[in-house]
């Protein structure tokens, strides 16, 4: 009796599992990108925080790229339920030069994007480095596979034909010869130079979506316009927390958020951006907590910026408290611990530091000032006047933008250019 052909083989199983996988972890930072927030295991500062907010995450800030590795992985699925022997010949030999395809172009996008956030980001998510190690799993098992099953060659014997048994009544089944028969009902299909010409489509396709990227992605400035000057509220650098001199001839201000891993990046390169202006430039720090509980222009509350509130009004009332130890508390909530990523300072720690820096009692007396408040609310109100509802933010008279600096010469070039920051 001929045994029957397994339409699941273990190879099978493992390949659409993959391909199952990979749908699920693509559709949840495509989710992710649409409707923001954080993602599970990762709070504001982490790794995996940097890499999903990053330029690198779309397409010229539009199109996600989960988005369209979610399409991807759609077609290799449904594509992996086509590769059974009961399925028709013409339909096989379809699939299996989709899956080529893709995952030659799952594997190329993989290694791009390995790239970029070991060179371009300096940090890696776990969510999208299990994608890609999925990517090219999926790569190594289909470019394996499919010289075997895309040739059609099977080692089960044809069932004997009743002309064959007439003729030879004798026979048993153990006479009967065992050809090699193709799966789809003809000669070979293709050799393994077609499996791998398929497999280099599809990292050319990489190589394209690499390129536009690059080629369409901002490089400094996500977005940037002007807004009324009459919307503005009018601060003055005397009475409000700042970096720089209050008497310097250009005053720039800079919305923020004490648990934005953006922000923390930009506002590393402030001092250094004032001393390439020989101190002619000063900047304004305008704290905009993206939360709900202080600012009526975010839409919902996430995780990553639970704290927000409480440590701006921590940070306020030093600045209230002594205003020569404001710029040094300022300062270390962005600044990192020796060995260790960048994470938001909690309240408690905010806090702690407050105290030993002003001392307790000057602390509570600050804590309790309308000024916080006030000042508060005003720099929620330029946050929601001046362009995008986003931080960091940078806004000059009527110019606004929401940089993404790799270094002070870009944010010089961001002052100049989008801001019309005069040249020092």
């Amino acid at each position: 009796m001929v045994p029957p052909l397994r339409p699941w083989p273990w190879w099978r199983r493992l390949l659409t599992g993959l391909c199952a996988l990979g749908v699920a972890l693509s559709t949840y930072l495509a989710w992710h990108f649409v409707v923001g927030g954080s993602v599970i295991g990762c709070s504001g500062g982490s790794a995996c925080d940097q890499v999903l907010g990053s330029k690198w995450s779309a397409i010229g800030g539009i199109i996600p790229v989960s988005g369209l590795a979610t399409g991807a992985y759609l077609a290799m699925l449904l594509a992996s339920l086509y590769l059974g022997s009961d399925t028709e010949a013409s339909m096989r030999r379809l699939a299996w030069c989709v899956l080529l395809v893709l995952v030659g172009a799952a594997a190329g996008c993989a290694m791009w994007f390995i790239i970029v956030q070991k060179w371009f980001i300096g940090a890696f998510c776990p969510y999208c480095m299990a994608t890609h190690l999925t990517s090219l799993v999926l790569a190594t098992l289909v470019t394996w596979r499919a010289p075997r099953e895309f040739a059609g060659v099977s080692s089960h014997p044809p069932a004997p034909s009743v002309s064959s048994v007439q003729s030879a009544p004798s026979s048993t089944a153990a006479d009967l010869p065992t050809p090699e028969i193709s799966l789809v009902g003809g000669p070979r299909i293709t050799r393994p130079l077609t499996v791998n010409g398929l497999v280099l489509v599809g990292v050319a396709m990489a190589g394209v979506l690499a390129v536009c990227q690059v080629a369409f992605t901002p490089k400094d400035v996500f977005q940037a316009g002007e807004s009324p000057v009459s919307n503005l509220p009018v601060l003055d650098p005397h009475n409000v927390p700042l970096v720089g001199s209050p008497n310097s001839p250009v005053v720039v201000t800079l919305v923020f958020d004490y648990e934005c891993p953006h922000c923390q990046k930009l506002h590393v390169m402030l001092e250094e951006v004032i001393r390439r202006y020989n101190g002619k430039l000063a900047f304004v720090l305008c704290p905009a907590p993206l939360n709900t509980h202080c600012n009526p222009y975010i839409p919902r509350d996430v995780d990553a910026f639970k704290d927000s509130c409480n440590l701006t009004k921590i940070a306020l009332a030093v600045w209230v408290a002594n205003r020569a130890a404001f710029p040094d508390f300022d300062r270390w909530m962005f600044s990192p611990e020796p060995d260790q990523p960048w994470h938001p300072r909690s309240p408690d720690e905010a806090t702690a530091k407050a105290v030993e820096m002003v001392g307790q009692a000057k602390f509570d007396a600050a804590r309790a000032n309308p000024w916080i408040d006030k000042y508060l609310q005003i720099c929620v109100r330029i946050f929601g006047t001046a362009g995008a509802h986003a931080v960091p933010k940078l806004v000059f008279a009527s110019h606004w933008a929401n940089p993404e600096p790799n270094d002070p010469d870009d944010l010089i070039s961001i002052l100049q250019a989008s801001l019309g920051v005069p040249k020092p």
